[in-house]
């Protein structure tokens, strides 16, 4: 007699996951794997302290190789699971798990002057972390929806930002030949004044800046206000998304009563 429904044969250690389904989770491996990104980034700075030990350096430096092994194995083990493999090779945390090993990899042949720069590039393992994390894998879902009107208003916010500058430099250039020399100067002023940094060491003291400077910044605020709404408006868009499918998925994988007639 042959039942009518059976349990998958799958493993629990490797799964998809549900709000990703060209993801492949390790199951209970995964924290484990947390804990070591969270370990490489600390090792890391551990690196830069003055006068280490010799046997605290090769310490340093063992776990470290440790830690390449482990990423490494972790990558291939992803690439090797994911049908089609290309699926996770050119996804964004694809991506980042290669770069996160590639430094080290880089390093075995590179020279004393590119090293610092190629174990600065360990910073990507920080990245990893999103993919545990629900709320990470909303916000980036919620950018994708949002891609084309903040791909819009950022193309506003680089020229408005260029107009900023070269306008200040009109009006302030002949005032303040020393601090508004060139336009790129202009555009400084612009960057901090947007950005609500002001630094302060280039400012406006002409009227037309002051003016100039007061409709730069209400048209700058509406600039940054618009795209907090769109990402908001996407996150919620997202949120509905993921229980609209992990609920799809979740009665689509319930048993369902088998129907038998009954001869008598």
């Amino acid at each position: 007699m042959t039942p009518d429904h059976q349990p998958p044969a799958a493993p629990h250690l490797i799964r998809t996951q549900a709000h990703r389904p060209d993801a492949v989770s390790l199951g209970w491996a995964e924290l484990p794997l947390q804990v070591l990104i969270v370990a490489t980034l600390v090792a890391l700075a551990l690196e830069t302290l003055p006068n280490l030990l010799p046997w605290q350096v090769q310490a340093l430096e063992v776990f470290e190789w440790f830690s390449l092994a482990v990423f490494s194995v972790e990558y291939l083990a992803r690439l090797w699971l994911t049908r089609p493999w290309h699926r996770y090779a050119f996804s964004f945390f694809g991506i980042i798990d290669l770069l996160s090993i590639l430094p080290a990899l880089l390093a075995l042949g590179a020279g004393s002057d590119s090293l610092r720069a190629l174990r600065l590039m360990r910073l990507f393992r920080l990245l990893k972390l999103g993919r545990y994390n629900a709320a990470t894998l909303r916000f980036y879902r919620a950018l994708i929806l949002a891609r084309e009107e903040l791909t819009l208003f950022g193309t506003m916010a680089l020229i408005l930002l260029y107009l900023a500058g070269v306008g200040m430099y009109h009006f302030e250039q002949a005032a303040q030949p020393e601090a508004f020399a060139s336009v790129f100067d202009g555009l400084w002023w612009a960057l901090c004044t947007l950005t609500t940094v002001g630094y302060g060491d280039v400012y406006h003291v002409t009227a037309g800046g002051k003016i100039f400077t007061f409709f730069i910044l209400v048209i700058g605020l509406g600039l940054v206000a618009v795209p907090v709404g769109l990402v908001a408006s996407a996150l919620s868009q997202a949120r509905e998304q993921i229980k609209a499918k992990a609920e799809a998925e979740a009665e689509a994988q319930a048993p369902r009563p088998s129907s038998s007639t009954s001869i008598v």
